[in-house]
């Protein structure tokens, strides 16, 4: 959020005159955590940081919070329903980013009273970011240099901000959780609470045909649709020039996203500087390859599929990843330490998607992953992709 919005706006508010210290006022203005267990990244090296979309309510006010059941109270608390790893390689010029979906499970470093030493990994977000953090090095060896939290009051007031982003529905399309309702297929702005509910939805029905369809893939397809609308959110972001929309953008941004302590304005307008002219296509898009089962205590999970998940963490990471101290639990519980993986091939955009065909809205089956090349390239047909009007 902070790449798509403070980097590239930051940047341009910056070049305007006596714009510098607007925009640092602007970004004293965004609220900072301190988050242990991060690295510091070495200058001009790879550096990863952890994106957290909070499920917070937390300042929604009106129809916003009847629809996400913030006004009742029936959702209190916050849980990290979308966790994705952006690694930033500045030598490159190249952005990745890696999904975990909330289900997988997890190694706990605290709280074991309370949840177990296996659980989800969204169960480490209840105190803070920085349990999340220090667990998704312990357990996959992946180090943190940076963190952003964002809710759902912070995904809304940044996408009106800029105006809403463009997307081409190929179908009418709803989710009666989600609040999505789209009336008609085509490219068309989606912004305010409408780009909450692309964001949320993991109950996704497309009308196709005369019938209305349900993509039973839950969290996997929530997290392409997420993807599809950080790309067509960049590129709007990109275009933004006027000086009223960037000192829109500017002002709503600290209105629900948090980032760590150790984030400058220098450093986004440094990073500003080498990505502006990033193409959103160009950007990998990776999930990490899980098994479904079903646990006595937990109901529906995730666990970690091998060596798949290790083969693919090393084409993103690298030599950057160090030994986990505590691996993730396999369906047997058992926690192995990560097979070695000796492979030197990058690949391009593998990502873990789910088998079988789209099923009608009463049919129901349990996902199962496979290995798909070229993620970025690869969408269900039925889903929104990025446009331009």
């Amino acid at each position: 959020m902070v790449i798509v919005g403070v980097v590239i706006v930051g940047l341009i508010v910056a070049l305007l005159g006596g714009g510098y210290l607007y925009a640092n006022w602007r970004f004293n203005q965004i609220k900072k955590i301190q988050v242990s267990g991060e690295v510091k990244p070495i200058s001009g090296q790879p550096f990863n940081i952890l994106s957290i979309g909070s499920d917070s309510r937390a300042g929604l006010t009106g129809a916003v919070a009847a629809q996400t059941g913030a006004s009742t109270g029936a959702v209190t608390g916050q849980r990290s329903d979308v966790v994705k790893i952006i690694h930033v390689d500045p030598a490159k010029g190249t952005i990745s980013m890696l999904s975990i979906p909330r289900d997988t499970m997890t190694t706990l470093l605290a709280n074991t009273a309370i949840y177990g030493k296996f659980n989800r990994i969204n169960v480490n977000f209840g105190n803070g970011p920085s349990l999340l953090a220090q667990t998704i090095t312990a357990n996959f060896g992946i180090p943190i240099a940076n963190t952003i939290v964002v809710s759902f009051g912070g995904l809304i007031n940044a996408a009106e901000a800029i105006g809403g982003v463009y997307l081409d529905f190929p179908f009418p399309a709803k989710d009666p959780f989600s609040g999505l309702n789209i009336k008609h297929p085509g490219c068309q702005l989606v912004t305010g609470f409408e780009a909450l509910a692309v964001a949320r939805s993991r109950h996704y029905y497309w009308f196709q045909n005369g019938v209305w369809n349900y993509d039973g893939t839950s969290d996997f397809g929530r997290i392409d649709r997420q993807n599809a609308f950080l790309r067509a959110m960049i590129s709007r972001a990109k275009g933004l020039y006027n000086p009223l929309t960037i000192n829109s953008f500017l002002s709503k941004i600290p209105q629900g996203i948090t980032l760590d302590s150790n984030f400058t304005l220098n450093e986004l307008i440094g990073l500003a500087l080498r990505f502006h002219g990033l193409n959103p296509a160009s950007i990998q898009t990776f999930t990490l390859p899980t098994t479904s089962a079903v646990t006595p205590l937990l109901g529906d999970v995730l666990f970690v599929d091998q060596p798949l998940a290790q083969e693919m963490l090393v084409n993103i990471f690298g030599n950057q990843l160090i030994a986990p101290t505590n691996p993730p639990p396999n369906a047997a519980l058992q926690t192995p330490m990560p097979p070695v993986v000796t492979t030197s091939t990058t690949l391009a955009g593998v990502t873990t998607t789910l088998a079988g065909s789209p099923t009608s809205v009463k049919a129901t089956h349990k996902p199962t992953t496979t290995t798909t090349v070229n993620a970025s390239a690869q969408v269900p047909y039925f889903d929104p992709v990025p446009c331009t009007p």
